[in-house]
């Protein structure tokens, strides 16, 4: 199912007046979810404001998607609170207040994508221009084209436009860039800056951690179904609390494996030939070690850890 802010159940109540949200986004309070022994969401709380764009990262079975299908009202927690603009998820749906664009389930086949997104509009309690909508998820050039003849890239610009078909003041993106090329994923996050800047909240899962590095005011990391972190990606980095120390050993005699694998503060360690690279929790007490074995390393970097390694840091420690 792909979801948008008009595919609901409840009854809708009034729409908000045009104007961006004020006050607290989504709230979670100690919301737990499981499926027989399997806790997929675990004591989690949390809170978005308007405004932000926020990524939700973590691993496989971290409980991203439960948590969005939380947030979404499209499965009910077994305990704790989720709320959205102060109200119940289904009740802000209903209302027109949330887009979003799933991973899971297929579009309406057999219909052009005109006429997809038009009902998409139509239903919306605010929406926008058919040829608006458009034309910002780039299917203009593709609206006469039949829904089950498109690519997966196309598809996921089409599932966008869905997202995006009325004033929504929270839209809930999952996977989003999936498929895209480089040129369509430019567009796209160039398009959600926008809405974020209209005031509007931007959440988003992705495996794409440069995305998230690039995009994202605020970064919340699952493992297990549990907040590990919640920061800018700069304080998320720097959490993980290791460096990165890269050099070479040319013109060295060989070096002991083990020696070099016994350094302090250690918690990675890679050779590829006379290239060394490291991660450690204290790298001037690493580098002075190196020297201290009477080694003399060329070529010597130390830097903070990327998004990336961050996230790996982090994810594995909560795994131990």
């Amino acid at each position: 199912m792909t979801t948008t802010a008009t595919t609901h159940t409840a009854q809708p109540g009034p729409a908000p007046a045009d104007g961006p949200a004020t006050g607290t986004v989504v709230s979670f309070e100690n919301v737990t979810k499981s499926y027989g022994t399997v806790r997929a969401v675990d004591g989690l709380s949390l809170a978005l404001r308007p405004g932000e764009t926020v990524a939700l990262l973590g691993p496989n079975g971290a409980g991203k998607s439960t948590t969005l299908d939380l947030l979404l009202g499209l499965r009910p927690a077994d305990s704790g609170s989720v709320r959205l603009f102060g109200t119940g998820p289904r009740e802000a749906v209903a209302a027109g207040r949330v887009g979003a664009m799933l991973q899971s389930g297929g579009l309406m086949e057999d219909v052009t994508v005109a006429e997809l997104v038009r009902l998409g509009c139509s239903l919306h309690p605010r929406p926008y221009p058919v040829d608006e909508v458009l034309a910002r998820a780039g299917v203009d050039t593709i609206a006469d084209r039949v829904v089950n003849k498109l690519s997966g890239g196309q598809e996921q610009r089409v599932r966008f436009a869905l997202a995006t078909a009325g004033r929504s003041d929270l839209i809930v993106l999952d996977e989003p860039t999936t498929g895209m090329d480089v040129t369509s994923r430019r567009a796209f996050w160039a398009t959600m800056r926008e809405q974020a800047a209209q005031g509007r909240t931007v959440l988003f899962a992705t495996h794409y951690l440069e995305e998230a590095d690039a995009i994202a005011d605020r970064v919340l990391v699952l493992g297990r179904g549990r907040l590990l972190a919640d920061g800018t990606a700069a304080e998320i980095k720097a959490r993980a609390g290791a460096r990165k120390i890269s050099f070479d050993l040319e013109g060295h005699d060989p070096v002991d494996e083990q020696v070099l694998r016994a350094l302090p503060h250690l918690t990675r360690y890679e050779r590829h030939g006379a290239t060394v690279r490291l991660q450690s929790r204290d790298a001037d007490a690493t580098v002075h070690a190196v020297y201290a074995l009477g080694l003399y390393p060329r070529n010597l970097e130390v830097a903070g850890l990327g998004l990336e390694q961050a996230f790996i840091a982090l994810t594995e420690e909560a795994a131990k």
